[in-house]
C-alpha cells in the first residue's frame, strides 16, 4: 500500500520492522523519552497518567516478537505497520498495526461480536488490530513525533487505517489500551469507545513501603504485614534481576514458570522461549525479573517491564505452591521497587480484584473500535453505551472498597 494523503505526506505499510530504522520508529513511539527521567518519587497524577517511555511500542519489543515468531508467520498476527512519511522520507508517525485472523492475545474480548456477525452471514476476520501484542498495558497507539505537523500526521494515520482496512477487506479496526491524545482523536473520527477496569498502584511520594502501609486502615496494614511474612516463611528469598543478570539459565527457569501458568489458563502460552532471549538481549535494562528462590533453586517468578515512570507487571508462574507467594512476587515486590526507584505507578496487568486489598486502585482503560458494516456497528454501539455505564459504576463501587484510611475516620 502506498497512498499520498496530502501534498507531501505519504502513508505506506511495512510488513516487517526490519524495514524501519529503530531510531526513527522510537522517535515516533516515545517522542518524550529523551527528556530527563523521573529522578524522585512523585504523585501518580503528576504526569497525567502517561509514561514518556513506554516499552511495549518500542522497536526492540516489537522486533523481539517478530523475530521469535510470536507475531508473523502462522501466528495470526500479520504485521502491517502503518507509516507516515514526508516527501524527504522522514518518518513522522507510525502505528503498531496487525491483520488478525482470530481474537487471541488482545485482552479486549470481541468474540461475541465475531460470532454474532458470522452467524448473520458476515465475515469478521481478517480485522485490523492496533496494539502491543499480548500486552494489556495502556500506551500510545498512534505514534507521532513531536513537532508542528503532529496533528496532521495523526490524522494521516487515522485515514491510513481506514484505507488499509478497505484494501484488505477487513471488517473493522480495533485500537486497544489507548491513551490520550489518541482516544480523543479516534472518537472524533467516529470510533466507538469501549471501557474496562484494571488495578494500578499509585506512588504518593512514599519513602518506603512502611510509608505506604501508613495510608491503610490498621486492620489492612496488619493483614499485609502478615501476608508478606508468611509468603517468605518457607525460607524463600526474592531477587530482582535485570540486564546482565538475565542469563539463559535464568530465562530457562522463568519460561518453565510461564508455561505452567499459561497451560492452566488458556492452553498454550502466547510467548515462546526465543522471545525471552531476544527481548532480554535487546532491552534487558528495562526488564525487572522478580525471582523467588528456595533451597538453592528458583521456584517462581514474575516479569516486569520498566518505563520512564511506570513498572508494568506482566507474566507470573511457579513450580512450587506457597501461600501468598504470588502476591509477594507480583504485587508487594513491585511496590517496593517502584518506591525505591521513584516510579509513579505500578500497572499490574489485566483483571484481578484481589489486587484491591494490596493497595491497587481501579482505573478505567480505553479501547476504540471502527466497524465498517452499519448492521454490526449499531448493536455494538448500543451495547458499549450500556457497558461503559456498568464499568463506571463498578469503578465507583470498587473505589469505595479500597483498604486506605477514610478521611475524617479514626484509624481502626
Amino acid at each position: 500500500m502506498s497512498k499520498r494523503e496530502s501534498d507531501d505526506l505519504i502513508v505506506r505499510v511495512a510488513t516487517s520492522l526490519k524495514a524501519v530504522a529503530a531510531g526513527a520508529w522510537n522517535a515516533c513511539a516515545n517522542p518524550l523519552a529523551l527528556q530527563d527521567a523521573v529522578s524522585a518519587p512523585c504523585p501518580a497524577d503528576a504526569d497525567g497518567g502517561i509514561d514518556r517511555d513506554n516499552p511495549f511500542v518500542s522497536h526492540e519489543f516489537l522486533t523481539a516478537l517478530e523475530e521469535s515468531g510470536c507475531t508473523g508467520g502462522r501466528s495470526g498476527w500479520s504485521p502491517a505497520y502503518l507509516l507516515v512519511e514526508d516527501s524527504a522520507g522522514e518518518l513522522l508517525a507510525a502505528a503498531p498495526s496487525f491483520l488478525k485472523s482470530h481474537s487471541q492475545g488482545e485482552y479486549v474480548f470481541d468474540h461475541g461480536w465475531a460470532d454474532a456477525y458470522e452467524r448473520a452471514g458476515g465475515r469478521y476476520y481478517p480485522k485490523l488490530q492496533v496494539a502491543a501484542p499480548f500486552t494489556p498495558a495502556t500506551g500510545p497507539r498512534l505514534l507521532v513525533t513531536d513537532g508542528p505537523r503532529a496533528a496532521e500526521a495523526r490524522a494521516a494515520l487515522i485515514a491510513g487505517l481506514e484505507a488499509l482496512r478497505g484494501q484488505t477487506q477487513a471488517s473493522s479496526v480495533h485500537v486497544t489500551f489507548a491513551q490520550e491524545p489518541d482516544v480523543a482523536a479516534l472518537k472524533q473520527a467516529g470510533y466507538l469507545e469501549r471501557n474496562d477496569l484494571q488495578f494500578h498502584w499509585q506512588n504518593e511520594s512514599f519513602g518506603s513501603y512502611d510509608d505506604f502501609l501508613a495510608t491503610l486502615a490498621s486492620r489492612k496494614r496488619k493483614a499485609l504485614k502478615r501476608e508478606r511474612r508468611e509468603a517468605l516463611s518457607a525460607g524463600i528469598t526474592i531477587e530482582a534481576l535485570s540486564g546482565c543478570d538475565l542469563t539463559e539459565a535464568v530465562w530457562d527457569d522463568f519460561f518453565a514458570f510461564y508455561q505452567d501458568t499459561g497451560s492452566r489458563k488458556w492452553g498454550r502460552p502466547y510467548l515462546n522461549r526465543a522471545f525471552f532471549s531476544r527481548v532480554g538481549a535487546a532491552m534487558g535494562e528495562r526488564i525487572v525479573l522478580m525471582m523467588a528462590k528456595r533451597a538453592g533453586r528458583y521456584i517462581a517468578g514474575a516479569i516486569n517491564f520498566r518505563g520512564a515512570n511506570t513498572l508494568y507487571g506482566r507474566n507470573w508462574g511457579c513450580i512450587e505452591d506457597h501461600p501468598f507467594l504470588h502476591f509477594e512476587v507480583c504485587y508487594h515486590q513491585a511496590i517496593d521497587y517502584a518506591i525505591a526507584h521513584g516510579l509513579a505507578r505500578v500497572e499490574a496487568g489485566a483483571q484481578g480484584e484481589h489486587k484491591l486489598a494490596r493497595g491497587y486502585r481501579p482505573v478505567i482503560t480505553h479501547s476504540l473500535h471502527h466497524i465498517a458494516d452499519p448492521g454490526l456497528r449499531r448493536p455494538v454501539a448500543a451495547y458499549l453505551t450500556q457497558e461503559r455505564e456498568q464499568i463506571a459504576a463498578a469503578q465507583a463501587a470498587l473505589a469505595a472498597e479500597t483498604p486506605f484510611r477514610k478521611t475524617g475516620v479514626l484509624d481502626e
